[in-house]
């Protein structure tokens, strides 16, 4: 789950107990219209949702068809196909039209934009990747980061191609109203207005020649050859370590986009998400050889550190750049930790790692009107927010 930049507002008619109730009838509804005969369904669990949806896992009490035990429901508050249903819907679509052993996401079995219903496949209790960072297990962690690259990469090579399949699918369940990346609307305005915001508020001037730097990231958001499909919110629990391998979840933002910015998530990484603690030395560089290992297939010229580096370091700033706009106290604000209900750094101390690993991998490609404006801001936040802004490692790791 990523930090909700723009969520809808929840409904606030209804209290938990009517959501999850009125979430198992509709999603009753939806089963009879696709299969045509009763499903009933009963023993609703709720399994979290958010501020605009409900989410609940439940029993297949009787139906005359074969069916799971269990499966998973999805009902958004706003019934009517809003922007998030229908990138998740058309996600779900796009992968149980491949093969099992190329379907690395739940399998869909009815939805209906009308009533704002997803019905999928559940995949049990398994943890989430977040789940085994937050643990005690040190080797469990690295196991299952090593295993979520590996399968971003697989989920990157086995949708390269697709966009056309992708698009079709979504105009016909929204009528060309969504197209794109979502990321192609805050991210540009985030990376436009960040130099005034810090300047504001840590004193730092941006050069003329590294605010150009960073406004030519948007390519990223353009055409390009190398694209596959995103689920866009790739925090950690987003993603269940399961018997059959790493299982992504939650499609609210998906599309098909350069996959050099889901490759940047490795290497920040997650730099939209509550879940933002350090990893130890050499596990980014490791992350970042399992996703290449995979996509280098479909890519080959991935393969060349010519090739991929620069793009890398490209998506790098344009993950610091945007995710300092959307997390930096503004005046007034405290130093609160990026989510306050569950286990996150504060945003200061966050932000001054990306802004330090940004200065050295900057350095380390030569491009050192980076490392200066880099280093600038590091010495800020510390000025401001404390000098002590060490980011604790995840708790599997301390």
């Amino acid at each position: 789950m990523s930090v909700d930049i723009a969520a809808d507002p929840p409904d606030l008619d209804q209290t938990p107990d009517e959501a999850i109730t009125g979430t198992v009838s509709a999603a009753e509804a939806v089963l009879r219209r696709r299969y045509g005969a009763k499903i009933q369904l009963a023993e609703p669990e709720d399994l979290g949702g958010s501020t605009h949806s409900t989410v609940v896992r439940v029993r297949v009490a009787a139906t005359p068809f074969s069916l799971p035990r269990t499966l998973v429901v999805k009902r958004y508050n706003q019934p009517t196909p809003s922007e998030a249903f229908v990138r998740e819907a058309v996600s779900y679509q796009l992968f149980t039209a491949l093969t099992a052993e190329e379907r690395m996401c739940p399998e869909l079995y009815a939805h209906d934009g009308n009533a704002g219903v997803i019905v999928i496949e559940d995949l049990g209790r398994a943890p989430t990747l977040a789940d085994k960072l937050l643990g005690d297990d040190a080797r469990a962690a690295e196991r299952a980061l090593l295993s979520w690259a590996r399968s971003l990469g697989r989920l990157h090579a086995t949708t390269a191609g697709r966009e056309a399949d992708f698009d079709a699918l979504m105009r016909r369940l929204s009528a060309a109203r969504v197209k794109g990346d979502p990321l192609a609307v805050n991210g540009p305005a985030a990376i436009e207005r960040l130099p005034q915001l810090i300047e504001d508020v840590l004193g730092v001037t941006t050069p003329a020649h590294v605010f150009e730097r960073a406004e030519r990231t948007r390519w990223l958001l353009a055409t390009s050859r190398h694209r596959g499909f995103s689920p866009s919110d790739l925090c950690p629990d987003n993603n269940l370590i399961t018997s059959r391998g790493v299982r992504f979840l939650d499609f609210e933002g998906g599309c098909v986009r350069n996959i050099m910015l889901d490759a940047a998530y490795l290497r920040v990484p997650f730099p939209s998400c509550w879940c933002a603690f350090a990893l130890p030395a050499g596990m980014t560089d490791a992350m970042f050889a399992a996703w290449r290992a995979e996509v280098r297939a479909v890519w080959p010229d991935l393969a060349d550190d010519s090739v991929v580096l620069p793009r890398m370091l490209d998506a790098q700033l344009f993950w610091v750049w945007a995710s300092t706009f959307w997390f930096l106290p503004r005046p007034g604000e405290p130093d609160a930790p990026i989510d306050s209900h569950l286990p996150s750094p504060r945003r200061s101390v966050s932000l001054a790692a990306r802004w330090q690993h940004l200065s050295e991998e900057a350095a380390r490609a030569g491009a050192d009107n980076i490392v200066e404006h880099s280093r600038a801001v590091v010495d800020a936040l510390k000025r401001k927010f404390g000098p002590d802004l060490t980011l604790p490692m995840y708790p599997a790791f301390r």
